[in-house]
């Protein structure tokens, strides 16, 4: 059998998550709760870390960027999330699912990176406490989250214009509820080699890298605590890590889980499996951005005192 035609695409077809209105509505509802849960926990972090003077460090800088990126990767992709849930086959036109698609990788990426600068600020802090001001200077750690955004935009461009550029075929419906890459990579209609060696190249320097980097950032840093004299010492030090390990491990443990995992080759599996991951890429774009906030508020003194002072001045105020 030859292959189908290719064709020019304008629209594309989003078959969305279930094809249960129940079910759906059900996950409308959750999704929407926790939209607005990561808005406001976002928010609010955002806001403290910028009017307490005790958060102008480099970790609540780079705190402060997590939060926004949360904000903008959501926004990016559960509004069309939502409105999937209330027209299950719902069409999308090129365009926008190419501006969809680049945004939300874009901010994935940028986090890839950014969370790889967190845990060299964590590194610096405990393992040469005494040079922190001079080697994390406003110059230095500004730079940093400055790159992270560039190097994540880059990646973007260059994985959306790829991927948009390929020859699709007559058949143009994507079996997701967003225009997610892989999704669209399976719609291609010719050879798509480029595709797959680029991806490669962006997993080894955006996810291999920082993976990498963190880990030998914090075997130092477990090393440098355990040399810590009182046992106090060491709470505080690992206290200060870890809502940063938390929110790696959440993160980099469903980007593996999502795309490492090795695929059934028993054809009646397949809709199990598809339905697997929407589910993993449901917790990727939305759980886990609802809750970074409630990880660093809850684990942290100093986010939950700045929190405190933010409430009782508003009450005294009001």
């Amino acid at each position: 059998m030859g292959k189908p035609n290719q064709s020019t695409v304008t629209e594309f077809l989003l078959l969305g998550f279930s094809s249960d209105p129940k079910l759906e509505l059900l996950l409308f509802l959750l999704v929407l709760l926790m939209y607005l849960v990561i808005l406001l926990g976002n928010v609010v972090l955002i806001i403290a870390t910028i009017f307490d003077s005790h958060l102008h460090t480099p970790m609540y800088f780079f705190l402060s960027n997590l939060s926004f990126l949360d904000i903008c990767y959501t926004t990016s992709s559960v509004p069309l999330i939502l409105d999937g849930f209330l027209t299950p086959k719902k069409t999308i036109s090129f365009p926008v699912c190419a501006v969809q698609m680049f945004f939300s990788f874009a901010m994935g990426a940028t986090e890839c990176i950014l969370l790889s600068m967190m845990a060299f600020d964590r590194y610096i802090a405990i393992c040469h406490p005494l040079r922190y001001s001079v080697i994390m200077n406003k110059a230095v750690y500004v730079s940093m989250a400055a790159g992270s955004w560039i190097a994540g935009y880059i990646d973007s461009i260059v994985q959306t214009s790829l991927a948009m550029s390929i020859p699709f075929c007559e058949v143009t419906t994507i079996d997701h509820f967003v225009c997610e890459i892989l999704a669209i990579l399976k719609l291609a209609c010719g050879d798509i080699s480029i595709n797959v060696i680029s991806m490669v190249i962006s997993n080894m320097i955006y996810i291999a890298v920082p993976v990498l980097f963190i880990f030998v950032s914090y075997v130092f840093i477990i090393f440098n605590i355990w040399k810590l004299p009182s046992a106090e010492g060491k709470h505080k030090a690992l206290s200060t890590c870890s809502a940063h390990l938390t929110v790696v491990i959440i993160f980099y443990g469903t980007i593996f889980f999502m795309y490492k995992k090795p695929k059934s080759q028993d054809s009646l599996r397949i809709d199990k499996q598809d339905v697997v991951d929407k589910l993993i890429s449901l917790f990727y774009g939305v759980v886990s951005p609802m809750l970074n906030p409630l990880i660093y508020s809850l684990r942290n003194k100093e986010v939950k005192t700045a929190l405190k002072y933010m409430m009782s001045k508003k009450l005294f105020n009001a």
